[in-house]
C-alpha cells in the first residue's frame, strides 16, 4: 500500500505547487513529474514542517557553496510541505537523473569520500538556526551500542535455554564470545573518551551530517557528484557519516585494508582528521554492527524454522572477521 495515496491523489498534491505537470512516473513510494521548470519527486514526509524548512536552507545553503544537492520546492502560499495531516505530508524536491556510486569501483569510492569531506567541511560553517532536536550527544550513541550489547545478550540466553538448536543457532553460539568481548571493549572506549576529552576539540568534530550516506545518496552527472536525500540531516560528529560508508562498501570488499586506508586518506586531504576523529571512526567499525544485525533479524523474526538467508549472512561475517580484524588492527595503528 506503499505510496497508495500518492499515486492516486497526485494532481491534487501537484495543485498545491506554482507549477505545470507534463507527465509523471512512478518511483519507489514516489511520483516523478515532468514540469516546464524540470523534473520533480514527490515523496511522503514523515518529519515536522520545522524540520523540513531546515532541510530546504540547507540544501539552498550547499547549492551556492558548490555542492549539489535536491531542493525542496515550496508550495504556492510558501509552505514547505503539501498535504494534510490525516493523508500524510509530501514533499516536492528536484529530481536528477545520474549513475549512482559504483561500489565496485575504487575511483568512484574515492571521489565520494573526497565529496563528503568537501559538504562536511561546508556544513560545518553553516551559521543557520538549528533545533535542539537535530542535536545528537556522544551519550546517545554509547546508549545505542550498549542497548545493541543487552540485545545479543538476550539472544544468547534464548538460545542457550533451548535444547535442540538449529544449524544458526548452533554457529552463533560459536562465535558470540568474541562479538561479546568486541561490543563491550568498544562501549568502554567510547566511555573513555567521552571522559578525557578536551571539549574545544569535542566540539570542532560537531557539524550537520547527511545522516544516511551510502552509494544510492550519491549520484555522477556530467556537471559533477550529486549528494541527495538529506532527509536524515542532524547534528553529530561528522566523521559518523564517514563511518558509516566505510562500513557499507569495507562489507562487499571483505574489509580490504588498501581501500580502507585509501578511503581514510581521501577524506583526510579534503578536511583534516583530528586524532579524536580517527579514533571515533575506529570505535564505531569496531563495533560488531552487521552480528548485531543478523541476530536481531533472528531474533524478531519466526523461530519455528531457520532462515537460510539468516545462516548465509551469518556465514558471511564470521568469514570475513580475520580481515575485519586485520582492517581494524591498521587502523587502530593509523590512529597512534
Amino acid at each position: 500500500m506503499e505510496g497508495f495515496f500518492l499515486y492516486n491523489q497526485a494532481e491534487q498534491l501537484m495543485e498545491q505547487y506554482p507549477l505545470t505537470v507534463t507527465e509523471t512516473a512512478k518511483g519507489r513510494g514516489a511520483l516523478i513529474c515532468i514540469t516546464e521548470c524540470g523534473e520533480k519527486i514527490l515523496k511522503e514526509y514523515k518529519g515536522s514542517a520545522v524540520r523540513a524548512e531546515i532541510l530546504h536552507d540547507v540544501a539552498e545553503y550547499l547549492n551556492k557553496a558548490g555542492i549539489k544537492t535536491d531542493g525542496i520546492i515550496k508550495t504556492t502560499e510558501g509552505a514547505f510541505l503539501s498535504g494534510s495531516a490525516e493523508e500524510g505530508f509530501y514533499l516536492l524536491k528536484d529530481w536528477y537523473s545520474g549513475r549512482e556510486c559504483d561500489t565496485k569501483s575504487r575511483d568512484d569510492i574515492l571521489e565520494a569520500v573526497a565529496q563528503l569531506a568537501r559538504m562536511h567541511q561546508c556544513l560545518a560553517q553553516y551559521d543557520g538556526q538549528i533545533p535542539e532536536g537535530l542535536f545528537v550527544s556522544e551519550q546517545i550513541l554509547i546508549g545505542e551500542y550498549e542497548r545493541h550489547t543487552r540485545e545479543l545478550k538476550k539472544v544468547r540466553n534464548y538460545i542457550r535455554a533451548k535444547k535442540k538448536k538449529n544449524l544458526f543457532e548452533t554457529k552463533f553460539m560459536e562465535h558470540y564470545s568474541g562479538y561479546l568481548t568486541q561490543a563491550e571493549e568498544v562501549e568502554e572506549r567510547l566511555k573513555e573518551q567521552a571522559a578525557h576529552r578536551e571539549e574545544s576539540e569535542w566540539q570542532q568534530m560537531y557539524g550537520l551530517c547527511h545522516g544516511d550516506y551510502n552509494q544510492h545518496n550519491i549520484l555522477f552527472r556530467k556537471e559533477g557528484i550529486w549528494i541527495i536525500n538529506l532527509e536524515q540531516l542532524h547534528v553529530d560528529v561528522q566523521v559518523s557519516d564517514l563511518a558509516h560508508f566505510m562500513r557499507k562498501i569495507l562489507e562487499k570488499h571483505n574489509w580490504n585494508t588498501g581501500l580502507g586506508m585509501d578511503m581514510i586518506r581521501a577524506y583526510d586531504k579534503k578536511k583534516k582528521l583530528s586524532a579524536m576523529e580517527c579514533e571515533q571512526i575506529c570505535f564505531r567499525l569496531a563495533y560488531p554492527e552487521k552480528f548485531w544485525k543478523v541476530a536481531n533479524h533472528y531474533y524478531n523474526s519466526r523461530k519455528s524454522w531457520v532462515s537460510g538467508r539468516d545462516i548465509e549472512k551469518l556465514d558471511k561475517v564470521t568469514g570475513q572477521e580475520k580481515e575485519r580484524q586485520q582492517f581494524l588492527e591498521m587502523l587502530f595503528h593509523f590512529v597512534r
